[in-house]
């Protein structure tokens, strides 16, 4: 009759211990692994000064662009002058007031310059192709982070609920060993070793209350989230193990990789951009051509006796000018040789900063082909291990209804079951999960509902 009634108090508790848990969850806001990642996707700072980033280097193209075209700008002046002077428009000394006025358009371009402005549209293009693809590279960071964080949340929620089931067992232990201690059946170092477990336990459920509530604020931050907004956690639907691909090579998936992943099509636009740097450089030994031209007028009233009214002077003062300037660099410090070859520099640096970033993808993708396969095995000796625990509470759980067993034996023999189904299931999300990051580096959606 007592172990049946402690059987019985440990199924009430674990009943109480999960209508509690659900009715606080439903004061939470539950968030998928789908909301995660739009909230992310949406807010995140990251990818915000990101894409601010390419809109200051579309200005830049667009002013790139604009740099072809001939300058314009216009001018008119007036003025009032005492005293000795000399008035330019009537064309000599005068000492009586004068009042004068002008206007004047000029306009300037230049015709060649080395084929610089030609290189920076190019260059600047170019400029604005990397940092699409570097959104895009934020993007895709910022996605493996929050399912990461996400499914680390999880794992962290379960091993709590663990926890707190194995405390819970503890105590009925503790309980048992008090009332054995008291009829005289355990000796008093029985019950210290009973203490001593339930604060063990104690201790671990606390660790694992901070760790997932860290897991939690490492995803409301990544979410740009409130750090006070209660939130639950959805499991992901879990598809079908078996139909998961698994025979992965990792040369393979380099080689679709590598022309389409944003990293690399970024470092291989930079390296553009450090190329067209160096014909911007080595333009400057060019010379340069350039016209100028402008058209004017003016107004003194100590012309009116030669030029007419005000009208009249306009018209009859009016000055047009045309001009061609060349200009050839001869020596200017050793600068333009000096920046060529600081452009040349760039661009080898840019180079092997390309190579780099196909280096550590070919890395990173090797490491998640086999971290796919540690994942199989693991998937593989925890479907075992479950199978195995089932079976023994089973065993367990018939010896205790004919009285062959008690309580603490059953209990034992559940918690062990209970975990081994826990690793089961974690291990199967790492499975899924791994899967899942073999497709995204093939280019395929995150998504655990297929």
């Amino acid at each position: 009759m007592k172990k049946k009634f402690l059987h019985l108090t440990y199924f009430v508790a674990c009943l109480c211990t999960m209508l509690l848990t659900s009715l606080e969850g439903s004061a939470q806001q539950v968030i998928s692994v789908r909301t995660a990642i739009s909230q992310a996707l949406e807010k995140n700072l990251q990818v915000r000064q990101a894409q601010f980033q390419q809109s200051l280097s579309e200005q830049d193209l667009r002013q790139a662009k604009m740099n072809l075209y001939p300058t314009l700008n216009a001018g008119v002046n007036g003025g009032f002058n005492w005293g000795l002077s000399f008035d330019q428009t009537a064309g000599r000394l005068v000492t009586q007031s004068v009042s004068s006025a002008g206007g004047r358009i000029n306009a300037n371009a230049d015709l060649f310059t080395g084929f610089q402005r030609i290189n920076q549209i190019r260059a600047n293009r170019y400029q604005l192709m990397a940092d699409e693809s570097n959104v895009e590279r934020m993007k895709n960071d910022l996605v493996l982070s929050v399912v990461t964080t996400y499914l680390e949340a999880l794992t962290n929620q379960g091993l709590l609920k663990a926890s707190e089931q194995q405390l819970s067992l503890s105590q009925q232990q503790l309980g048992v060993a008090e009332a054995n201690y008291e009829v005289g059946n355990n000796t008093l170092a029985d019950l210290s070793q009973a203490k001593n477990q339930v604060a063990t336990d104690e201790l671990n459920v606390t660790s694992a209350q901070n760790a997932f509530e860290l897991s939690i604020l490492n995803l409301k931050q990544l979410m740009e989230m409130d750090p006070a907004v209660a939130i639950a956690l959805e499991n992901p639907a879990l598809p079908d193990v078996d139909a998961i691909e698994r025979n992965y090579i990792a040369s393979q998936i380099y080689q679709e990789a590598v022309s389409s992943f944003p990293d690399i099509k970024q470092a291989e636009l930079l390296s553009l951009v450090a190329k067209q740097n160096i014909s911007i450089a080595r333009g400057a030994f060019y010379p340069t051509l350039s016209m100028s031209g402008g058209l004017g007028t003016n107004f003194s009233s100590q012309a009116v006796d030669f030029f007419g009214p005000f009208g009249e002077q306009l018209r009859r003062n009016r000055s047009e000018s045309l001009a061609f300037t060349l200009s050839i660099p001869i020596f200017n410090n050793m600068r333009t040789r000096i920046s060529l070859a600081r452009a040349k520099i760039g661009y080898e640096n840019a180079l092997a900063s390309e190579q780099l970033a196909k280096n550590n993808l070919n890395k990173i993708i090797n490491q998640a082909v086999l971290d796919l396969r540690s994942a199989e095995k693991r998937y593989s000796s925890t479907e075992a291990a479950f199978a195995s625990a089932k079976d023994a509470f089973e065993v367990i759980n018939q010896r205790y209804e004919v009285g062959l067993a008690n309580s603490v034996e059953l209990f034992t023999a559940q918690t062990t079951m209970n975990r081994a189904e826990f690793d089961h299931i974690q291990a199967r999300y790492d499975l899924l999960f791994r899967s899942k990051v073999i497709d995204f580096y093939l280019g395929n959606e995150i998504n655990f509902e297929n």
